[in-house]
Order: C-alpha cells, then structure tokens, then sequence
C-alpha cells in the first residue's frame, strides 16, 4: 500500500520510556506467547503482563529513558515506520467522516512498547505483548517485534498485513470516541453472560472499520493487498488459531470472531461506509 511518508504535526506519538532489550527484558519465545494468547486463547493483553512482569521483576534490570524524538521514534525501524505512516493516513480518513456527521473527534496517541515494563490507564504492561488499545487514555500501544510473529502466523510478510493491525486497533480508537465501547461495557456487566459476544462483535466491528479505511484509500491500494489483508484476517480467526494449537474448536471461547467471520467484517468495510459497520454491533 503506497501510504504517504508521515509527518510528525499531524499525528501524536510516543514511547513508553526506557529500552527494549536491555537487562531484564524479554525475547522472542514470551513475543509468541503473548501473541498467541491474545489471538487464540483471547487474553486480555493486562492478564498476560502479571506472568511476565513477574519474571522480569526477578531478573532485575533497571530502565533506561528514551529519548521522546518523534522523527527518531517513527524510523527506528521499517514497522515503525509504516505503522507512523498508517497513523497519519487513519487519521486524515477518519477527522473527516466525524465532521461531516458533526461528532467531535479526538485523534489517537500511538506510543511504542520500548521499556521493559511501563503503566497504561489500563493497568501495567510489557514489551511482547500484541498491540493493543487502551480506552482509558485513548492510546495503541504497539511491539513492533510483533509483527515478525505476525507473519509466522498469516504465512505472509506484506505490509497490508501490518497495516490491518494497526488499522484494527483504530477501530477500537473509534468505538471509544463514538460511545459504542461504553455502552458495551454497560452491557457486559448487564448480562455476564452475553459478555463473551458481545466483545467478539466490537472486535469484529474493529475489523470492519480497518476495512472502511482500506476502503476509503482504494487509490493507494496496489496488487494483491486486499488478498493479503483476508488472508491475515483468515490466519487469526479464532477457529484457524485453535485447531492450529490444540486440534478442536471451542466456540465458547471465542475472542475476535471465526476466520470467515473476520474476513467478512473486513469486505463489509472496504465498501467504505462506515455505517455498514453499524449492523455488526447494536447495543440497546
């Protein structure tokens, strides 16, 4: 995907201090841990750091500060890169869809996961885990070492792949700012039992609306990326990931929807009507 090269005025960006790989810190194995936690077993990312800072906590290591250089943050490596560039293409996409519709719009904070461990609004964290978003202080915390995994995963390393992801946790950006994640939130302590549903529909709408952006930027799009894209939406449905781990499916234990489920969530987005994305999720 031809994204345009990014511009540190018009997204927000940081780190959450210190430096990866330094003592204490994690390698790949606890990466494809996390990983596989989040997509197949459906843990929430702040589960999974209890274990992990645990570990780190006993090898010792102290943290070093970051420097919070924009430019320098955006191209410490290729995923950074193009995560910035697809940071500032989301942003140019969506702040226009929320002033035609007169909803006031409030763009993301994207911070790389380069300390050890660091707090978020949503509890404490790690470098390895998947990216993910944080509602409480609107911010996608992403490892780019993910994306290597990622690829492991989908069998794939194009970069529609990645930006699907980044693209995903957006949509999460969305649904917080538009009231959806709230109202769903209320619905969950509502009817417990209709939690475990209802959070594989947001994720699903998530998927839509990484579609509405693909959608909306077809002239950027180039030969194969949408294949790409389904094929990585097939590889993490939840069916693919745990007859791939554990040679079953259990339905009941669905995080983010079956593989047919996500590649269908990201076609109705490509159409580009974000309120396609609407019948996925209706909270009362």
């Amino acid at each position: 995907m031809r994204l345009n090269p990014f511009d540190t005025g018009n997204i927000k960006v940081g780190s959450t201090g210190g430096r990866a790989g330094a003592a204490g810190g994690i390698g790949c194995g606890t990466i494809v841990i996390a990983a596989l936690g989040y997509f197949l077993f459906g843990l929430d990312p702040m589960q999974t750091v209890g274990v992990v800072e645990g570990v780190q906590q006993s090898q010792g290591g102290a943290v070093v500060a970051a420097s919070e250089d924009e430019q320098a943050l955006c191209t410490a490596n290729q995923y950074a890169t193009e995560t910035c560039n697809a940071l500032q293409s989301l942003n140019a996409t969506w702040e226009p869809i929320f002033a035609q519709q007169g909803v006031p719009f409030e763009q993301p904070t994207l911070r790389f996961a380069t300390a050890q461990r660091f707090n978020t609004s949503c509890g404490a964290a790690s470098t390895g885990l998947g990216p993910f978003y944080c509602p409480g202080d609107q911010t996608i915390y992403i490892d780019t070492a993910f994306y290597d995994e990622l690829a492991r995963m989908a069998g794939q390393e194009g970069d529609f792949a990645r930006y699907y992801v980044i693209a995903h946790e957006y949509g999460h950006h969305i649904q917080t700012i538009t009231g959806i994640a709230g109202q769903v939130r209320s619905a969950q302590q509502a009817n417990p039992r209709a939690a475990n549903q209802l959070n594989v529909l947001m994720e699903l709408q998530a998927d839509c609306y990484a579609g509405v952006w693909a959608g909306r930027n077809r002239e950027l799009i180039e030969p194969g990326d949408i294949e790409e894209g389904l094929t990585a939406a097939s590889a993490i449905g939840d069916d693919t990931l745990q007859r791939r781990s554990t040679g079953t499916v259990n339905p009941e234990s669905f995080t983010h929807g079956t593989s047919e489920q996500r590649m269908q969530a990201l076609r109705l987005g490509l159409r580009g009507d974000d309120r396609a994305c609407d019948r996925i999720l209706q909270v009362s």
